[in-house]
């Protein structure tokens, strides 16, 4: 039976056992073992899962042995194709899903279209807890929405998802001294830091259940599978799909006796959606010079903990945000961050802290401050007798409109955070991302369904024969006519006010750009530096004691790294390495100038200096512990000279 035959027969049992059903819920991995073992392609996709599903269950592995003259790296790869595949199952990539399978509904035409996510399941890589804006969510599922109820997606999501959206009943914003606050009022707040009819959501949640919906809307959607590299095509250079990785294979970099060559996934269009620095995303950037007429991202790292707290310390739809201690200790600080508290139904406290990697101290440790803004009297009375169940840590892009690149290549686009549409004062990018999806979908759409000459891949279960792949220039327009440009137009120069002078200007330019230029200002402040190039030398700097952890409400990173669920199997190559050529830099360069920043920065401890027992001396060498990394994303960016 041929490729194409094996996998309709598959896709038709599938569906035949309620595939709707399976696909989504707890038994998702059971569907695509179904699938795996009727085509032979998803068992060498599927990836280590860091905890067990609902529902253990039990495979047997075969174990394979190569001669010394087999070159099982060298395999070629099974292939399969789509229409259009999209890298990624978070608010944009599944919005662009749905989307594109209602514009089919509406026209009657066909298209398949794939989503894959690297978490065993959809949410699992979401850093849960947001306040989130619902407008793009009533563009994606306008019969859904009910803009004259104040609670309407509360009832949504506890009738469809069996989970809570808390509505935002209470908007702060504090400026913190080191033991007092002061309150700003609202109407002095810039508008889009204003909360009205926005919800407190668990954003993981939220994917499964945008996951649901696109299943609903027959998008297949497969979690477990992480892309390791872009395809291009050799005859037009367009971006033909991508490849997932090899699994089996040892730290040595030789495959082991579980090994399973990776699978080659081809599409008329791939969109990527993998959320900011994902590893193609940033390749396709690079590649194709993405970043040519733009400025350079500019990226803040979050940290966040989730709490129980009793009912009696809860207040539902509590939203908190403050400024200055710990971060900024006077009003010309130069430091772009700060803090979030929010209260989630049922009795959670959603806490963290959001830190600008441009800051300029190297001994500055943004996991220390987190820890050290828990105590501050009108902040500790929140987790007072709760219990900390959860944390983590993410990169997040905050360069905002002059840091988004060329949206579109050959063969596909960049959605979501992969293009950097979060919005840095509003401290929102799920809305952002979910319309970028949506305006995507369309461009994708349109092109794929006027091409003359060129059988769907619904149709015909094969990538189209000396195909050349399109470039979505529609996507660029749309997104420049939308109110993504229209938002993040108007704070275009926020971040960098607040870097060139400090906390206290920056608010002010940021007030009167939202009040009252509505960022119509004539002139453009610009920023041409990488995060890493704005640190300065330890030398100008005295190290920063930060006191130690009471175990109770306040934590060492070893123990709140049990909290968050990562770990990576040991016996395999590290995804984090520092190039040959650049080997000597950490410790001549970043240990000796800068104080080795990279031990203090990391949320996970991945990079530790520790002392080097080789013959050329006593003195400190870096060490990767990529067993437990997560949010590394921002190695290369915050490093000096990496």
């Amino acid at each position: 039976m041929s490729w194409s035959a094996t996998r309709v027969s598959a896709l038709r049992s599938l569906k035949a056992l309620g595939r709707r059903q399976v696909i989504g819920s707890n038994n998702s991995n059971v569907a695509l073992r179904s699938l795996s073992s009727t085509v032979g392609l998803f068992s060498s996709m599927h990836r280590h899962q860091n905890a067990p599903t609902k529902q253990q269950i039990s495979t047997s592995v075969t174990k394979r042995c190569f001669s010394s003259e087999e070159d099982p790296l060298s395999e070629p790869r099974e292939a399969m194709a789509f229409d259009v595949l999209i890298v990624g199952g978070g608010p944009a990539g599944l919005a662009a899903a749905i989307r594109i399978k209602q514009l089919c509904q509406e026209t009657g035409k066909e298209l398949s279209v794939c989503v894959i996510d690297k978490g065993s399941e959809i949410g699992a890589h979401i850093l849960s807890g947001n306040v989130f804006d619902p407008k793009a969510l009533h563009e994606l599922f306008p019969d859904m929405a009910d803009k004259n109820s104040d609670n309407h997606w509360t009832k949504v999501f506890e009738n469809e998802q069996g989970s809570s959206a808390t509505p935002v009943q209470h908007d702060q914003f504090l400026v913190l001294t080191e033991d007092k606050s002061m309150g700003i009022p609202h109407f002095l707040l810039p508008s889009q830091l204003h909360n009205d009819g926005n919800y407190i959501i668990s954003l993981s949640q939220l994917c499964r259940w945008l996951g649901k919906k696109a299943e609903e809307l027959e998008v297949e959607v497969y979690p477990g599978f992480a892309a390791s590299e872009v395809v291009l095509d050799e005859a037009t250079g367009a971006v033909k799909g991508i490849a997932t990785r090899d699994v089996g294979i040892g730290k040595d970099g030789q495959p082991k006796a579980t090994f399973e060559r990776g699978s080659e996934l081809h599409a008329r269009q791939t969109l990527f959606a993998e959320g900011a620095r994902g590893s193609c995303s940033e390749f396709l950037i690079e590649h194709f010079d993405l970043r040519e007429d733009g400025h350079p991202q500019t990226y803040g790292l979050g940290i966040k903990e989730v709490w129980e707290i009793p009912e009696e310390n809860f207040q539902p739809g509590l939203v908190q945000h403050t400024l200055g201690y710990p971060l900024q200790s006077s009003v010309t600080d130069k430091v772009f961050g700060g803090t979030f508290l929010y209260h989630q139904e049922p009795n959670l406290v959603l806490a963290g802290l959001v830190v600008g990697l441009d800051y300029q101290n190297p001994y500055l440790n943004p996991y220390q401050e987190f820890q050290r803004w828990k105590t501050h009297p009108d902040i500790k009375k929140h987790f007072e007798g709760g219990t900390c169940v959860s944390y983590g840590a993410r990169v997040l892009n905050e360069g905002g409109y002059h840091s988004i690149p060329k949206l579109t290549f050959p063969g596909g686009a960049l959605l979501g955070c992969s293009a950097g549409f979060l919005n840095a004062v509003k401290i929102k990018g799920s809305h952002t991302a979910l319309k970028s999806g949506m305006l995507a979908a369309d461009a994708t759409f349109e092109a794929l369904t006027e091409e003359e000459g060129v059988d769907p891949v619904a149709d015909s279960f094969e990538y189209p024969e000396d195909y050349k792949p399109q470039e979505l220039t529609a996507y660029e327009s749309k997104v420049k006519d939308s109110w993504i440009n229209d938002e993040l137009y108007e704070v275009r120069n926020s971040h960098e006010s607040f870097a060139r002078w400090g906390v206290g200007g920056g608010l002010v330019y940021t007030g009167i750009a939202t009040h009252v230029t509505k960022g119509r200002e004539p002139w453009t402040l610009s920023h041409t530096e990488r995060d890493s190039e704005k640190t300065k030398q330890s030398t100008d700097f005295k190290p920063i004691d930060y006191p130690p952890p009471d175990g109770k409400l306040t934590f060492d990173l070893l123990t709140n790294l049990q909290r968050s669920g990562t770990y990576h199997e040991d016996d395999q190559p590290s995804h984090l390495r520092i190039k040959p050529e650049l080997g000597d830099v950490p410790k001549n360069v970043s240990l000796q100038v800068y104080a080795g920043p990279e031990q203090r920065f990391c949320p996970a401890g991945v990079y530790e200096y520790v002392d080097n027992d080789e013959e050329s001396g006593p003195d400190k060498k870096l060490v990767i512990n990529a067993q437990v990394s997560f949010a590394v994303h921002f190695f290369r960016q915050k490093s000096p000279r990496l």
